[in-house]
């Protein structure tokens, strides 16, 4: 067969006979040995810097990041064996590539959209970032932000200078009336004397109980936040309703010789003539509280002043800015629902075959009709989708990624990748349709690992032990994988109570692990860990020379929702996630390092070192962001904490086995 995109394989492996299985393209545990050997071909081309004639690797390595490239190998009409190659998207802005397969969509149709749909979307952005940046726009967010910092400072001065002046007249209050219960005459705020009268000793109202039921009625509405107290509140006191009633009561009828109040026994009344009406010191007194009245109104009145005054120069702004805000919503969600359309229709471009021939359209093979951004445009689809229309017959598949991680992290050049599941999860099964598809295999912990538990440390409350790598912390979902740090604590502390371990360790990463004794040491050991005082050390070689001796790490982390157990850098979800490291040794194209974790995310050194924002460079044998080895090369070497039986603070230590 005489096809330029087909590549011959002179191997000596053979795959399965006529009728065997083809590996799934979900395989955790890496391609078959002959996709591998066919990969290995592209990627020795890719070393030497060129993805095909004209087209070089360089911008894989640039800021837009690398790319998933895939082989499949064939068998050909004649029985030959020959693999076929493939990119994910476009390269180099071109979705054909010499020697590449071309993409799965129909050319003419998607022609004859794509232009039109694409200048459509393009001009109604374009509209929409005219008016985001257009002066009038700018003028009055900025007009509107200086405004609202203003009103909030104004209103805020008056607030402080109104709380000064309650405090001012609830000291002055304070003096009437103690002056009043002593029989004293206090100096007015004028200078003249304010009233006295004459009261027995212990019969006197309390000024702070009066001041403060006073003020509560008074400032209830312009104070910044409700006013609360645990006195209970008295009516009567001087200057309230009731003893203004009972003043005037007195000075209508001037019959009674005592006065009673709700808060002491009955008071002598100051003598005086029912001719002459109150007593001019009972007056001043009225007229003294009266003015710290109105005070306390007139501050009400004057925040009401301000408030008007705000909502008059907000009224004059605010409407001409929600205008123009409720333009460019509309205007941006007009481009959604275009680009939206349009996508629909370019998704109708993609027809998609299956092993026995059947067609469906990309759409109709997700959920509520959506493909996501990109389905069908991964290696994989293209590779199966050529294979079909040329009568080829696939043996084994393989996908790896070429160049700069992307932004999330969690890829490596020349590391191989099962397919992706939130893309191609429902497009390859429909395609594969047809053939013996081998089961995928995913990566399972050994259900025991050899040797008895290593116990570095014990006391009556607590218990330090050295984990090796390949064994669970806790024991897993599966009944056959209940083999764990936690069961054989269990089974060698009968007696223990509580949860044992304090904190866990990778499967693959060995090394220290605490373990309580008892749930209030427990829960001693575990509140250092929440609050950062356990100071922990980790040794690891990494896959590469870094730079630099030593550094901080900090980037928030998460998992991938569409890959699990994996986590990526996500700066708007993640949590935060903080290592500290130093260079210990170099050796030829590998660099050991300690890590000082100050932060407990799940796999977090193992990210942080190999995200480009961290070190670059992956832990060695690690499948999961790195390349797969012998073993994770991660172990916690030491580990400083309180003792929570003694108070000492102790250190225990594991050298690294490697």
């Amino acid at each position: 067969m005489d096809d330029a995109r087909i590549t011959l394989l002179d191997s000596g492996l053979e795959p399965p006979l006529e009728g065997g299985s083809l590996p799934s393209p979900f395989d955790e545990l890496g391609p078959s040995p002959l996709a591998r050997q066919a990969a290995e071909v592209l990627q020795r081309e890719l070393r030497e810097g060129w993805v095909a004639p004209g087209v070089p690797t360089a911008p894989l390595e640039g800021h837009e990041g690398g790319k998933m490239f895939g082989v499949l190998v064939v068998r050909l009409p004649e029985g030959r064996l020959g693999f076929l190659r493939a990119f994910s998207g476009m390269l180099a802005g071109r979705w054909d590539v010499e020697g590449y397969v071309p993409p799965l969509f129909d050319r003419e149709a998607r022609a004859s959209l794509e232009p039109e749909g694409e200048a459509t979307v393009k001009a109604l952005f374009a509209r929409a970032e005219a008016m985001r940046a257009s002066p009038e726009l700018l003028s009055l967010r900025a007009e509107h932000e200086e405004q609202s910092a203003r009103h909030a400072a104004e209103l805020a001065a008056l607030r402080e200078r109104h709380e000064v002046r309650r405090k001012q007249r609830h000291a002055r209050r304070a003096e009437l009336t103690e002056a009043a219960s002593k029989g004293v005459q206090p100096m007015s705020g004028d200078g003249t004397a304010s009233a006295r009268v004459a009261r027995p000793e212990g019969a006197a109202e309390s000024p702070a109980l009066r001041d403060e039921a006073h003020e509560r009625r008074e400032h209830a509405s312009t104070s910044p936040e409700p006013r609360t107290s645990g006195r209970p509140e008295h009516q009567g006191a001087v200057g309230t309703p009731d003893m203004t009633a009972s003043l005037r009561a007195d000075e209508a009828h001037a019959r009674p010789e005592r006065i009673s109040t709700p808060l002491g026994p009955p008071i002598p009344r100051p003598a005086e003539s029912p001719r002459e009406g109150a007593t001019p010191e009972a007056a001043t007194l009225r007229a003294s509280l009266h003015a710290l009245d109105q005070e306390s109104r007139g501050d009400k009145a004057e925040r009401r002043r301000l408030e008007a005054t705000h909502a008059s120069e907000r009224s004059s702004l605010e409407p001409k800015l929600l205008r123009l805000e409720r333009r460019l919503r509309a205007l941006d969600r007009l481009r959604h629902m275009v680009s939206r359309a349009v996508m629909r229709r370019i998704h109708d471009t993609y027809v998609v075959t299956n092993a026995r021939g059947e067609r469906r359209l990309l759409r109709n093979l997700y959920e509520r009709a959506q493909p996501p951004s990109g389905a069908a445009d991964c290696a994989a689809p293209k590779l199966l989708g050529y294979a079909w229309a040329h009568g080829l017959r696939p043996v084994a598949l393989a996908e790896f990624w070429w160049g700069a991680p992307p932004s999330s992290g969690g890829r490596v050049t020349g590391a191989y990748y099962a397919a992706c599941r939130d893309k191609c999860g429902p497009l390859l099964p429909f395609m594969l349709e047809g053939l013996r598809l081998a089961p995928p295999r995913t990566f399972t912990p050994p259900p025991t690992t050899p040797g008895a538990l290593s116990i570095l440390f014990e006391d009556r409350w607590l218990v330090v032990i050295a984990k090796p790598h390949g064994l669970l912390s806790v024991p897993g979902r599966e009944a056959s994988l209940s083999d764990s740090v936690l069961t054989r604590l269990q089974a060698r502390f009968p007696d223990a109570t509580g949860p044992l371990l304090v904190h866990r360790l990778d499967l693959d990463t060995s090394g220290l692990l605490v373990a309580a004794l008892d749930a209030r040491t427990h829960s001693a050991l575990q509140r250092q860990f929440v609050h950062r005082e356990v100071h922990k050390r980790y040794v690891a070689w990494v896959d590469g020379n870094v730079t630099g001796e030593q550094g901080r790490i900090d980037f928030p982390m998460r998992v991938d929702l569409d890959d699990r157990p994996r986590q990526i850098h996500d700066p708007i979800h993640g949590k935060p996630a903080v290592t500290e490291w130093r260079a210990l040794e170099r050796r030829g194209d590998r660099t050991r390092v300690a890590f000082f974790p100050l932060t407990g995310r799940t796999h977090q050194l193992r990210v942080h070192a190999a995200h480009p924002l961290g070190l670059g460079a992956p832990i060695v044998g690690d499948r999961l962001y790195g390349r797969d080895g012998e073993r994770l090369m991660l172990h916690a070497e030491s580990l400083t904490l309180l003792h929570p039986g003694t108070g000492e603070r102790v250190t225990f230590d594991c050298p690294a086995p490697f």
